[in-house]
């Protein structure tokens, strides 16, 4: 996976040095060239000067084969503008933005745009919302068998009832996150752009229910 990542603080850092880890492609825009010394020496991405909500800025990033953006800048307004900016002008629809204002988090999060406020950040999040694999348990049994995970659903699901989610993935989807709030679905519920799917399943269904919901859709 190509990941663009806008603003290269220490949130940004660690987020572009944890993927490369992970070893995807990795672009980084901050507005300050000495920004970028904090991702250190052993660090094979690319780094881009500029403003990153500039249309040819993200262009020299990769923004045009990117799988996922993250902006994580220190401002609001700019976060949020370059999240639209991807999402709208490039259709690049895997994107999470970093919102300080809670109150404000939650309204970008009714318009489409996952956003992790302070109160609640951490780069893990910011990674699950990213990847198609690799999600962390939200909760596990005693036994540590069965555990509850938030898993990354490839865009083309949108449209998909939560009945033909669960028959083609084989697990259970007990609850979503909807415009920030938690919702219980029922089999004739629609999985729509922006849910964040929580699956019940065994430790050895995890990789394949990540593999399922991480492509599109097969149809029969």
């Amino acid at each position: 996976m190509h990941i663009v990542i806008m603003g290269c603080g220490r949130v940004g850092a660690s987020l572009a040095r944890s993927l490369e880890r992970r070893d995807h492609s990795v672009a980084v825009i901050d507005i300050m060239q000495d920004a970028f010394r904090r991702l250190g020496p052993e660090f094979q991405g690319k780094t881009v000067k500029g403003v990153g909500f500039d249309r040819v800025v993200l262009q020299r990033a990769g923004i045009e084969r990117a799988d996922g953006f993250a902006a994580v800048s220190s401002g609001d307004n700019s976060n949020i503008l370059a999240a639209r900016v991807v999402r709208e002008t490039f259709e690049v629809h895997n994107v999470v933005a970093r919102i300080y204002d809670q109150g404000r988090a939650e309204v970008y999060e009714r318009l489409g745009i996952p956003s992790v406020a302070t109160v609640r950040w951490a780069s893990d999040q910011v990674l699950r919302r990213l990847l198609p694999s690799g999600s962390e348990p939200q909760w596990r049994d005693p036994s540590g068998s069965v555990r509850l995970i938030e898993v990354h659903v490839n865009s083309t699901w949108v449209g998909k009832t939560i009945a033909d989610m669960e028959s083609r993935s084989r697990c259970q989807i007990p609850f979503l996150m909807r415009f920030g709030s938690g919702i219980v679905p029922v089999a004739t519920t629609v999985f729509q752009d922006g849910d964040l799917v929580y699956a019940a399943v065994t430790n050895d269904q995890v990789s394949d229910v990540e593999d399922i919901f991480g492509r599109p859709p097969v149809e029969h």
